[in-house]
């Protein structure tokens, strides 16, 4: 889901420097729309005459007979805002924001290429940040408000590409036997925690992180400096668990509950597992095949008993930590 300024972009008629104050008054009163006009040099913006100061400046005592006949230079903004084409909704949005309060909704300014290409007015600009963001909470998921599916598959489509990259999958083991036990109120509230815990280390620190369903978190990052990080974040999971576990549950280290197979037996205490995928000895050119190698390492990884990491599967470049069991 991307959303850039420059579609949104409209066109108002832009004038050259030399342009005299006359011929802007003349196409403000045809043009009883627009609000102002861009002034360039060689199709590149330099200035905005708006529709407001103009007529503040050229409405003084002696304003029209000062400047009718003289270049726009004199009566122009200087400095407008100016986006390219690409930035997002968003980001000019809290541009637009932070101007000073006598220009704040002013036109922004769109460039492709360094050369002008239209103006956006406040108004639509919020609108479409209105739009972006409902769209945006549609791709949420609706329990940890992470991101979902869709904005994660983007996501991987644009690390892939990169030089260098880590994505951590996030797994809680025996969740089923917790949810069994405890009630899928428990079970909701156990995966918020979780995922208020993955928050504070990635998100804070500007990493990227989503909800893929269930019991299941993926982080990515654009480095392979992950062991600190996977050991804070074992710690910090089996210490969080405890305040969801009866006392008697905690001391024993097991609940009775129904496995897969439907047969009643002891089992372990919720855990957390760590599958982390790189690009340090191998390249992945779709989504796809990320995902069908992750499902391996990921597999591997659930059979540790306890919180625990994988990295890889390679000979030689595969290893498994955990930490010890509670």
């Amino acid at each position: 889901m991307v959303a850039y300024i420059g579609d949104i972009a409209e066109q108002v008629p832009c004038i050259s420097q030399n342009v005299i104050n006359k011929a802007v008054d003349h196409m403000f009163k045809e043009n009883t729309r627009i609000q102002g006009i861009v002034v360039v040099n060689k199709e590149i913006p330099v200035s905005l005459i708006t529709r407001t100061h103009f007529y503040q400046t050229i409405g003084t005592l002696y304003g029209y007979n000062v400047f009718m006949e003289r270049s726009v230079n004199l009566i122009i903004n200087k400095e407008p805002l100016t986006v390219d084409y690409f930035q997002s909704i968003t980001e000019v949005s809290k541009l637009a924001m932070e101007r000073k309060d006598e220009e704040r909704y002013d036109y922004v300014i769109v460039t492709k290429d360094h050369k002008y290409h239209g103006i956006v007015s406040i108004e639509s600009l919020l609108l479409k940040l209105v739009q972006v963001q409902v769209e945006f909470a549609s791709y949420l998921n609706p329990l940890t408000s992470l991101p979902g599916n869709h904005i994660i598959e983007e996501k991987i489509k644009e690390i892939i590409q990169q030089e260098s990259y880590s994505i951590l999958y996030f797994d809680l083991d025996q969740f089923k036997a917790y949810n069994d036990t405890y009630g899928f109120k428990k079970g909701d509230n156990l995966l918020q925690a979780t995922a208020e815990l993955l928050k504070n280390i990635f998100v804070q620190e500007g990493y990227f992180l989503g909800h893929i369903g269930g019991d299941d978190f993926i982080a990515i990052l654009s480095h392979y400096d992950y062991i600190s990080i996977c050991h804070k974040i074992m710690g910090e999971f089996d210490e969080l668990v405890k305040q969801f576990y009866s006392p008697n549950h905690l001391l024993q280290r097991y609940v009775i509950s129904e496995n897969r197979q439907g047969t009643i037996e002891k089992i372990e205490l919720v855990s957390l597992s760590i599958a982390i995928v790189t690009n340090q000895n191998r390249s992945f050119e779709t989504v796809e095949e990320l995902g069908e190698y992750a499902a391996i390492v990921k597999k591997r990884c659930k059979k540790v008993v306890g919180s625990c990491y994988l990295i890889n599967l390679e000979q030689g470049d595969g290893s498994c930590a955990s930490l010890t069991p509670r």
